[in-house]
């Protein structure tokens, strides 16, 4: 059986298209809609009669148009777009200025939406403003992101591969507690059941997510990003635990809560325990002691300290 999209259904299909390519013309509009000229022509009498403000420019160069009136167009986005939106907003480094980019392509139907002066000074911010990119940021897929979000929010148990920065895969099952943005990462926050501990994993690293039919319920009183500081350093491949001649307040002036727990080891001593899938950039972190400190146990930690010091002692002596 054979279903026919309403007039209506395609006169909204038919603004979107107008939205997103201002000047088309009619046949190309048809071509879209997979209807006669008569037929596109029809839809946009619908939109007019419906109060939007579609112009028509008459000539080689002509077409259809959204036209700014008092009245603004509703704006049509796709998920994609709209997931990616709201991502960019919380993270803050997506290409608002490429119209390839989703986040550009719904920037640029806001834009196309205000009145014409305040509309001119958005599109220069947009155009002529130039962000300074951030390396560390890592952009995590919008509907990965988004099974994990709808999980948290109706507590429900999820099923998720994951790959970690070494290459190592898994399966798990664990109760998503909460997803949280951090300097441009964005971190799920979570209690482990194989494990039966807290665990953070990055989403841009997620392969997969499937939600199943558990209900958990999460710690009472839970500050995620308190939590999630807490446990960044836990759970990855490589143990670490290091011994520093200082106590524990000095050593928070120069590594973050993000590196391990630390406790108190002496009267001046701190003992910095942690885990990491990556022991080269962890002992560059510890380079930032500006106190005599011992690695204990770990021979990946032990290896990659010692590569440092012979890549700096290279480079002292030319």
């Amino acid at each position: 059986m054979r279903t026919e999209t309403s007039p209506t259904a395609r006169a909204l299909l038919a603004l979107e298209l107008i939205q997103g390519s201002p000047g088309i013309t009619a046949d190309r509009l048809a071509d879209k809609l997979g209807v006669s000229e008569r037929a596109a022509r029809r839809y946009t009498g619908i939109l007019r009669e419906a109060g939007i403000p579609i112009e028509a420019v008459r000539g080689p160069y002509g077409g259809y148009r959204v036209g700014r009136g008092l009245r603004l167009p509703p704006l049509m986005f796709s998920a994609a777009e709209a997931l990616s939106l709201v991502m960019a907003v919380l993270d803050g480094h997506h290409d608002a200025s490429d119209p390839t980019d989703l986040v550009g392509s719904a920037m640029g139907k806001i834009v196309r939406a205000l009145p014409e002066s305040v509309a001119a000074q958005a599109e220069a911010v947009r155009r002529t403003a130039a962000p300074v990119p951030d390396r560390a940021a890592a952009r995590p897929d919008p509907e990965t992101t988004t099974a994990l979000v709808l999980a948290c929010s109706k507590r429900r148990r999820v099923r998720l591969g994951y790959r970690s920065e070494a290459g190592s895969q898994w399966v798990s099952e664990v109760d998503p507690w909460a997803v949280v943005v951090r300097h441009g990462r964005w971190y799920l926050l979570c209690w482990s059941c194989d494990k039966e501990a807290v665990r953070t994993y990055r989403v841009d690293r997620v392969i997969d997510v499937a939600e199943l039919d558990v209900s958990f319920t999460p710690p009472a009183e839970l500050d995620p990003v308190e939590t999630l500081e807490e446990h960044l350093a836990v759970g990855w491949e490589y143990d670490v635990e290091v011994v520093i001649d200082a106590p524990p307040e000095s050593v928070a002036r120069w590594l973050p809560r993000s590196l391990g727990c630390r406790e108190a080891a002496g009267a001046h001593t701190t003992r910095l325990v942690a885990t990491t899938s990556n022991p080269r950039w962890y002992v560059e972190q510890l380079a930032l002691l500006d106190v005599p400190y011992r690695i204990v146990g770990s021979a990946e930690i032990r290896a990659a300290a010692q590569g440092l010091g012979r890549r700096l002692l290279d480079a002292s002596t030319g």
